[in-house]
């Protein structure tokens, strides 16, 4: 096991003022709340049809549907990351990033035992923007979704497929994938056998941090082995209040603020308290460890 502690962000309503998707309708000209309605209108139809389908990524299909009939024009991926930067951030992102990364770097127990911070993101929206928005260059990896380009009828390309999907279900997967170090190991696969000793982030090292009960599945993986969970409501949002404060009476995550990052916000002071105690926790269980292996008998010479 390697001395890392991972956070985890979810993207939508937890880095970014609403959705990730609000630049693209706002250039197209697209309401964002009849899109939304449309979506949902169309799982219900497709359930009352008796076909299957998944909720949290059945917006991607209407996406490519907008695409086929020119209400998406031109969309493609390039497109896609062109969104990245316009996006529009909670107030203290991305500082708290670079914050959390060099909390621990004064601590001469800390560089010693190599105990660091890496932030990764688990998030339903397009990786494309995800990987070409601000906070970026801070993230070790992203697990979104991933739309195919393709040729329409006037050889233009645009995105025609779905070709990755990540919802709040797998996104457990992606947990488990931090865990084993997937994306940091050659020839490490998520159902790859190995012991506990071997994984690279233990699930007490992480800090899974989202604003809703849709991510209820990984705060649960989190929480129940031993990690901690944080949940995020926009200001002023009563309902937003109401709901992370019914998922902290439920147990479902250990605390909850105002979408604020701010230095001396209690977001930014509950994340780096958190990450600063559970580097003291790593620091005794190397000690506890370095002195049983300087206890082994050894030969007298």
């Amino acid at each position: 096991m390697e001395n890392v502690i991972g956070v985890i962000w979810d993207f939508d309503k937890t880095l970014v003022k609403g959705y990730m998707q609000d630049p693209i309708f706002a250039e197209y000209g697209v309401d964002p709340k009849e899109f939304w309605q449309e979506n949902d209108e169309m799982v219900r139809s497709l359930a009352a049809q008796d076909v299957l389908i998944n909720p949290d990524t059945a917006y991607l299909n209407l996406f490519l549907r907008y695409v086929r009939d020119g209400r998406f024009s031109g969309l493609n991926n390039e497109k896609l990351a062109s969104y990245g930067p316009q996006q529009t951030f909670y107030e203290g992102i991305p500082d708290i990033f670079e914050t959390t990364k060099s909390l621990l770097s004064n601590d001469s127990l800390c560089r010693e035992y190599n105990i660091r911070v890496e932030h990764y993101v688990v998030s339903t929206g397009f990786r494309k923007v995800i990987t070409n928005s601000a906070i970026a260059q801070y993230v070790e990896h992203v697990w979104g979704c991933d739309l195919i380009d393709g040729l329409n009828a006037n050889g233009e390309k645009v995105i025609s497929e779905i070709g990755f999907t990540i919802d709040n279900t797998t996104k457990t997967r992606a947990l488990f994938e931090i865990n084993k170090g997937v994306h940091k190991r050659d020839g490490v696969q998520v159902n790859t056998k190995m012991s506990e000793a071997q994984k690279r982030v233990s699930f007490n090292n992480m800090i899974y941090i989202a604003d809703g009960p849709s991510d209820i599945p990984a705060f649960s993986v989190v929480k129940e082995r031993g990690g901690a969970t944080f949940a995020i409501y926009p200001k002023q949002d009563v309902r937003a209040l109401q709901q992370v404060e019914n998922m902290r009476m439920d147990n479902r995550i250990d605390m909850y603020a105002e979408a604020d990052y701010r230095d001396g916000t209690t977001a930014s002071m509950w994340i780096c308290n958190k990450i600063k105690s559970m580097a003291e926790r790593i620091k005794e269980e190397e000690r506890v460890r370095r002195r049983c292996n300087d206890s082994t008998p050894h030969h007298l010479v």
